[in-house]
């Protein structure tokens, strides 16, 4: 086998471990992401009541409660469908 000077691991050894370590960096990585990203979704919705009301503002209508909250019900079902 080849050896390799520093460690004293056979050179195909070395290069497992080297490959498993970034395999499990990208994994725990991926997996820490995915947390934080879902966590800041939740305290952050990407819409919320007042958007729904400058957006029909906008269009020149004034919005009513009820249309308000079927307009967030209705993105609450699409987003649970998914």
């Amino acid at each position: 086998m080849f050896y390799s000077n520093m460690t004293g691991l056979p050179v195909v050894g070395f290069v497992f471990i080297v490959i498993g370590c970034l395999v499990l960096g990208f994994i725990i990585g991926f997996i820490v992401t995915r947390k934080v990203i879902s966590k800041y979704l939740k305290k952050n919705p990407p819409v919320n009541e007042q958007m729904i009301r400058a957006m029909y503002r906008q269009m020149g209508r004034t919005p009513s409660e009820k249309q308000i909250r079927e307009v967030m019900r209705s993105m609450e079902d699409a987003k649970t469908k998914k």
